[in-house]
């Protein structure tokens, strides 16, 4: 039996018990039904790593910095303030949004046109390259348009639908890039899919949350938005300016080539977050916004949340940093990947930190403390831009990706100023899927050892691994890891 007030106008309040309900359904949706998905870019992913060259990845990371960073001029935390707004949103809150973003996203646009010329100087684009910056640029767009769609679903907490335009988004990106990747189109692979993966989204989304787009500027409603918007989109700026402005100015020291290969080395650390944490932190933001007079709840459900992040994402990391190097003799296309190794090592002390990280800024955020999310960007920010540009000139892509530990490490300074609003258990959320990754990746190194190096003896890894970190998370925690299991898979059928 469906729980009161599980069908909802878009402008209707959900109470506590709904929003706890759907947050950890939201959650197991977003995880499990996504997963395959993730598996399959992985697998596209595999795919390109043999017919792309480092300089080619190299060009897609550049442009998508450009594209990237001037996207965040398109939006002034509006969506964001509606998602957070503690009473609904009005026809008139969503309609003047829509029209504020669109005028932006516009500008934008015509703004990276009239800079084409220089972009295509400072990086020495090809064609290929500047027809890139054209499709992802338009793909802006296109994304701008589900905005409104994507709040109302986020209100009401209804990921099952949200998924669903992401799957086909997912699907159609991966076959159209492998499909022209295979038959040799290069950078123009990457051109065609976006495209077609922002036109399928786009129709995807209004089927599943109509919505009749309209025209509004009310000031009293932008104003009350703007309140939380502006800060919240000041932080969004330091984050945009810390990665993708961060990436440019790599671009310019490294090259393409070598952006290739430390864009590859990041991308792959941060697998395990795209896979578990992006989802969980999509839908704690509204539930713990909902939250926020329930601090007793509200702690609980953080920990929880932290903890099935660390569950997820501690031993995926550590079994893919010890694992890689045997994929990489494996296949001997992979060859060209090898000085992206030793850069892995060090960016997946940011993920490890960063799986705790997100989070607490993301409850920092849902609270209403942006303030203090604010000076953490500008510390994170800093840092970027003063270790990252010394270490690349003086030792390169490896110098960069020590810049992106240290950057990391800092995060414990979050972890310290979030448990002085919401005391979670950092023993229940980070130590214990810790010591058990470690146990693992301690059981692995011994069998790398052993095991001849071939595809049998990786699969074996792989399976003996999981088995130790089960065994050990599970002498931690005790039988309440599988029951949390069990519900999970609940949720998920």
């Amino acid at each position: 039996m469906e729980q009161v007030g599980e069908h909802l106008e878009p402008t209707e309040e959900i109470n506590l018990e709904t929003v706890k309900s759907r947050a950890v359904k939201g959650v197991v949706v977003l995880t499990g039904r996504t997963f395959i998905l993730q598996v399959i870019s992985l697998i596209a992913q595999g795919i390109l790593w043999a017919f792309l060259t480092p300089a080619e990845f190299g060009v897609f990371f550049i442009i998508s910095a450009i594209v990237n960073f001037l996207t965040y001029f398109s939006d002034i935390g509006l969506a964001a303030a509606l998602i957070q707004k503690k009473d609904a949103p009005s026809d008139e809150d969503l309609k003047s949004t829509f029209f504020v973003q669109q005028s932006l996203v516009l500008l934008i646009i015509s703004i990276v046109v009239l800079m084409t010329p220089f972009f295509v100087s400072r990086y020495s684009l090809s064609i290929d390259g500047k027809f890139l910056l054209y499709a992802l640029s338009f793909s802006l767009f296109l994304s701008s348009l589900k905005s409104i769609p994507s709040v109302l679903l986020e209100r009401k907490l209804e990921f099952g639908k949200l998924v669903l335009p992401q799957i086909l988004e997912t699907l159609v990106y991966n076959i159209t890039l492998v499909f022209f990747a295979i038959r040799g189109f290069g950078i123009t692979s990457f051109t065609y899919a976006v495209l077609i993966r922002g036109v399928v989204g786009l129709i995807a989304i209004y089927i599943l949350q109509p919505w009749k787009p309209g025209i509004a500027l009310s000031k009293k409603s932008l104003s009350g938005l703007l309140k939380f918007g502006l800060p919240y989109q000041i932080n969004t700026f330091l984050a945009t300016l810390k990665d993708d402005g961060m990436t440019l100015v790599l671009g310019g020291i490294l090259g393409s080539a070598g952006i290739g290969i430390l864009g590859t080395a990041q991308k792959l650390a941060q697998y395990p977050l795209r896979f578990f944490m992006d989802n969980v932190t999509r839908v704690t933001f509204p539930a713990f916004s909902r939250m926020q007079d329930e601090k007793t709840h509200l702690e609980r459900s953080v920990t929880r949340s932290i903890f099935f992040i660390t569950f997820l994402v501690f031993p995926s990391i550590v079994g893919l940093v010890i694992l890689v190097p045997i994929v990489i003799q494996v296949i001997p296309r992979y060859g060209k990947w090898a000085p992206a190794l030793i850069p892995l090592v060090f960016l997946s002390i940011n993920t490890i930190f960063a799986a705790v990280s997100t989070q607490l800024t993301n409850l920092l955020n849902a609270i209403g403390k942006i303030k203090i999310t604010f000076f953490l960007m500008i510390m994170w920010t800093a840092l970027t831009w003063l270790f990252l540009p010394i270490l690349a000139l003086k030792f390169s892509v490896v110098g960069a990706s020590v810049g992106y530990a240290l950057v990391g490490v800092s995060s414990t300074i979050a972890i310290y100023i979030a448990r002085r609003y919401v005391h979670f258990s950092l023993k229940e959320a980070v130590f214990r899927p810790l010591v058990a990754s470690a146990v693992m990746g301690f059981a692995l190194l011994l069998l790398r050892k052993v095991l001849t190096v071939n595809l049998i003896s990786l699969g074996i890894s792989v399976a003996a691994g999981g088995l130790v970190y089960a065994v050990s998370i599970y002498l931690m925690v005790g039988v309440s890891i599988i029951n949390d299991v069990k519900k999970s898979f609940a949720n998920i059928l």
